[in-house]
């Protein structure tokens, strides 16, 4: 068996039949295969065998294949198996970083040791993630701190240097992961000087990359993934060309994460860090030859002004909702002319030094980008024909304004087009795998906006009993979601139940408002009621500390909104309640979403039935997917929206959602959290028929 899986990775393009295949990985996860033998927690599923094939036989093909698996189904080592035996150099990009770290340091190891085949494995992530030895020299030199954490956060940093051998900075865990620190120490695009860098030879990203080239398994995450395709920053594009297998994993983020990256923005910020810079490193190199202070303050003050053209705290914009009179228009104008005069300076100082020169490149850069979304709002009026080589695309242009920054975005109305062109080229595997791709078995949605029309789709169930494990409850009696009291209504609904539950509860809900009022209330009549809960709310720490707080309380109660919609793993009888205050529509004014309703209308196709509703039907999937992670856990899923039985696609929803046994009665849910067994067949009976 060895000797076969070796000549199967040295001669990727060696092709073995259907059969062979087939009968090799009934082999390896049948109850006395190598998995079994190797991996103590391991037993046999006919779902996960399935999908092991299916992904095999695309591995061989060099075919596409969507698969959805259930929780449970461990859609993990039924990708992993055949990609370590048979995918030959494999790039396998995940949703999150903490999934990134996990298949990494776990799930690869535990799988590679278990077939005892000889793969060489490699994790890279974004150059934000790395220490850089030029920029943590510069700061160590200037100074430009402005916290004592921050000091003593420079020196752990400082001796970490001196010791890593990657680089990474989740390796130090006790500078936080989002230190503004970190953003001193590390480069971006922008900031790296590449080749000309004292550095080069011992830098951390140049390092993760070529290790990289030389492995069989890269582990990337879609931001990095999609960065590289978008602005071939991050070493992914010099895998690509010899890839044989491409796995995507928690793949349902990848059409927002795509058209984050397939779009463009440019910034204020960026404006004002590259002023920074320019200053800083003026004074450094050429304080005799400019007035460095009185060269970036103009443009500076350019950049405030232009935030300030929207008095709001935030705000999201399509470029056609905005005043023609309005302030923005000559404020953009002003900043261009502003960044345009000190181009020259720069230029002529360039030689003085190379970050100074670098510093030009950015000015330069910067100024085409403004140029351009400029020109295109001109003669866009919000929505702009694509010309580039990426093939004819439309695009939204809108505007985002945050407390102290204003971003200028251009996004693609579909990504389709655009990523089929990156698929394009050699034959290789793709494989697109999540707990949720499809809406009632129709992957049309998804297929449609990742441009995979014709390609084959594959769903398997999970494995949980879900009608004896939990009970889908819809209480009586909520007012509309849009009415003004409609977060009390939900906390009111709620607590009999958490009360039941003895706290172990997500409350997720569909904005940051509702989570701060809701907290505001629970912690209320918690005090109010003597009840013990530890509560702990999204924003009071990090989500991995919340999380470790929460599972070590035993009975806490957490409230968080969309970061905790997926990704979130709480096994066991600490979480055995999931209330949703809403069904996730996204907002109907943001800019991108209301130009891909348009469009759609406009082929006849209505907005809210081909992308409104499966989106929300996505979310949902993903936020009811937090209760029930192991076969021997019980929960009641509690979703407060009346819609979910008002509306006629209300039946659609909860149609794909696990096949939980459903109530509307309040006594019903009290009778499953005082039972060790399942609800009684008489109690299910009456209440399943209020939601058939």
């Amino acid at each position: 068996m060895h000797i076969t899986v070796i000549k199967l990775i040295n001669d990727p393009k060696d092709t073995t039949s259907a059969d062979g295949y087939d009968s090799q990985v009934d082999q390896l996860f049948d109850e006395n295969g190598l998995l079994s033998q190797s991996v103590n927690s391991f037993r046999p599923r006919m779902a996960q065998t399935a999908m092991a094939k299916a992904v095999a036989q695309a591995i061989s093909g060099r075919t596409t294949l969507i698969a959805e698996a259930g929780t449970g189904t461990g859609k993990t080592f039924a990708y992993l198996v055949p990609a370590l035996l048979w995918g030959g150099k494999v790039i396998l990009s995940t949703g999150t970083k903490n999934l990134q770290d996990q298949l990494f340091l776990r799930d690869i190891p535990t799988v590679r040791k278990a077939l005892n085949v000889p793969v060489s494995v490699s994790l890279l992530k974004g150059r934000a993630n790395y220490l850089c030895h030029f920029h943590l020299e510069r700061t160590l030199q200037n100074g430009r701190l402005t916290s004592r954490e921050d000091v003593g956060y420079l020196r752990d940093i400082s001796r970490f240097a001196k010791t890593t051998t990657s680089g990474d900075k989740a390796e130090l865990s006790r500078v936080p992961e989002n230190a503004p620190v970190w953003n001193l120490v590390t480069s971006t695009r922008d900031t790296c000087l590449g080749a000309e860098c004292q550095y080069y030879q011992d830098c951390f990203v140049m390092k993760a990359r070529k290790e990289a080239q030389q492995a069989d398994v890269v582990v990337v995450n879609h931001h990095l993934f999609f960065a590289d395709v978008a602005l071939k920053d991050t070493g992914v594009a010099e895998l690509l060309p010899s890839a044989n297998t491409i796995i995507f994993d928690e793949a349902h983020q990848l059409p927002e994460t795509a058209s984050l990256f397939f779009g463009e923005t440019v910034s204020t910020f960026q404006v004002l860090e590259l002023c920074r810079d320019i200053l800083a490193e003026g004074l450094a190199f050429a304080r005799d030859s400019v007035e460095w202070p009185k060269l970036v303050l103009p443009v500076e003050r350019a950049a405030r002004d232009l935030r300030l053209a929207f008095p709001q705290d935030s705000i999201k914009l399509a470029l056609h909702q905005v005043a023609p009179s309005s302030p923005f228009f000559p404020a953009l104008e002003k900043l261009n002319d502003e960044l345009q005069a000190i181009i020259p300076v720069l230029e002529k100082q360039s030689e003085r030094a190379e970050t100074i020169a670098q510093c030009h490149a950015r000015a330069t850069e910067l100024l085409l980008k403004l140029e351009a979304w400029q020109a295109q709002a001109s003669g866009a009026g919000g929505q702009a024909k694509g010309d580039t080589d990426q093939g004819k695309n439309e695009h939204v242009l809108w505007i985002e304004a945050f407390s102290s920054s204003l971003q200028l975005h251009r996004t693609p109305l579909s990504i389709a087009p655009i990523f089929n062109k990156q698929r394009e080229g050699s034959p290789r595997a793709w494989i697109f795998t999540s707990a949720t791709l499809a809406v009632k078995n129709d992957f049309n949605h998804y297929a449609s906006q990742m441009g995979l029309w014709d390609e084959p789709a594959q769903s398997w169930p999970s494995p949980f009993n879900y009608e004896q494990q939990g009970l889908l409850y819809v209480p009586n009696g909520m007012p509309q979601p849009n009415a003004a009291d409609y977060t009390d209504a939900v906390v009111d609904a709620a607590l009999p139940v958490i009360e039941a539950s003895g706290g172990r509860a997500f409350l997720l809900c569909t904005t940051l408002r509702a989570v701060n009022r809701a907290a505001e209330r629970i912690r209320n009549e918690f005090e109010r009621r003597g009840l013990p809960f530890p509560l702990f709310v999204q924003g009071a720490a990090g989500r991995t500390e919340l999380l470790d707080r929460f599972r070590a309380s035993g009975n806490g109660v957490l409230i968080g909104s969309q970061s905790f919609w997926e990704g979130v793993d709480v096994r066991g009888e600490a979480l055995s309640l999931v209330i949703i205050d809403k069904l996730p529509f996204s907002p109907p004014d943001d800019p991108v979403l209301a130009a891909r309703i348009d469009a759609l209308e406009k082929k006849g196709l209505s907005g809210f039935v081909h992308y409104q509703l499966p989106e929300a039907i996505i979310t949902l999937k993903q936020g009811a997917g937090r209760l029930i992670r192991d076969e021997n856990d019980r929960g009641v899923l509690m979703i407060c929206d009346p819609r979910l039985i008002t509306k006629p696609y209300g039946r659609r929803i909860w149609q794909s959602l696990p096949t939980f046994k459903r109530t509307r009665e309040l006594a019903t849910v009290l009778e499953f959290f005082n039972s060790e067994t399942s609800i009684n067949g008489e109690a299910n009976n009456s209440v399943t028929e209020v939601l058939t």
